[in-house]
């Protein structure tokens, strides 16, 4: 009897001289997992400025400063005189972020469902979470700030003691950051506010923030704060709200006590992030998987995360 000729699910145009041609195809499911989970749970990948890098440690954000105008004398020469100032903010790629696990042939052969799809998903949420996290304190530390440009301006700061439990209160600080950014010429549009849940739907039950017959946006029954003085409101549960330390692998500043910090208020320009290698995922074969009889599962990026513009920034805080 001749031997089938089976279709190899995990191969590339039937090449399956070795394990790694035999799988080739299975990683790319585990990268699709990853990557949407990250997705799903990352809120500030969009909210700032990104750029990729080919090559180096670190990349340069060039600032520049504002221009004057003044009326012209007639018959005098213009000679080009204003000095626009320059600056420049670098920001630094951090140490490899990795999230990984190992799982033991034994086990998953005794397993009666499949794990390494939830193990994926778990892998995309933390680096989403870690992303968050770090980015959002470079927001609360960008509004601490000083100016970037001689003569800008820094970041600012509104104490509200009751916007942590009263929905008034927070709504009224957001409107005295909107007022803040609009006296530092910040545009209008691509502002947000990071507000954690128990703020958030203190807003949702402040009926001047979504009674649509005063102008609000948002709906009760549905629990929605679509916008506060023009801004996006962005729940969400990685607000930094403790004293965060410095941890080894960080090449750029995310550490400081934002215990009392209640929300964030941000343009776009206001951080920065800088990527030398984005989400990717890997999945061992061959001799490891002999070796230890089991899969290591990885997902990894290589970024950092840097101020831009402090003027951008506004952090609401209780005291």
């Amino acid at each position: 009897m001749a031997n089938a000729t089976p279709s190899r699910l995990g191969s590339v145009n039937g090449a399956v001289a070795n394990y790694a041609e035999q799988n080739a195809l299975f990683l790319k499911v585990f990268g699709n997992e990853v990557l949407t989970a990250f997705s799903e749970n990352n809120v500030m990948a969009d909210l700032h400025v990104s750029r990729t890098i080919s090559s180096g440690k670190s990349a340069q954000f060039p600032v520049t400063g504002k221009a004057n105008a003044a009326y012209h004398a007639v018959g005098t020469p213009l000679l080009g005189t204003q000095n626009i100032k320059h600056a420049e903010r670098v920001i630094n790629i951090d140490d490899v972020l990795i999230a990984d696990t190992f799982i033991a042939d034994i086990d998953e052969a005794k397993n009666h469902y499949d794990i390494r799809s939830e193990y994926s998903r778990l892998l995309g949420m933390a680096l989403g979470k870690k992303f968050d996290e770090q980015t959002m304190r470079v927001v609360g530390l960008a509004a601490r700030a000083s100016t970037t440009v001689t003569g800008g301006s820094g970041g600012s700061a509104i104490t509200s003691a009751n916007s942590g439990t009263a929905g008034a209160d927070m709504a009224a600080a957001i409107f005295d950051a909107a007022q803040a950014l609009d006296e530092k010429d910040v545009p209008e549009n691509d502002r947000y506010a990071l507000v954690k849940p128990a703020q958030y739907y203190n807003l949702v039950q402040t009926t001047n923030v979504i009674n649509r017959d005063w102008g609000g946006k948002g709906a009760y029954a549905e629990g929605d704060v679509l916008k506060v003085a023009g801004i996006h409101i962005v729940k969400t549960n990685n607000l930094p709200s403790s004293n965060v330390s410095a941890a080894t692998g960080e090449q750029n500043t995310y550490a400081g006590n934002f215990s009392t910090t209640t929300a964030l208020v941000f343009h776009r320009e206001a951080i920065g992030t800088v990527k030398l290698m984005d989400l990717t995922v890997e999945q061992t074969s061959g001799d490891y998987n002999i070796m230890y009889q089991g899969t290591l599962m990885a997902a990894k990026y290589l970024m950092g995360h840097g101020i831009l513009r402090p003027e951008c920034a506004v952090e609401i805080k209780s005291s």
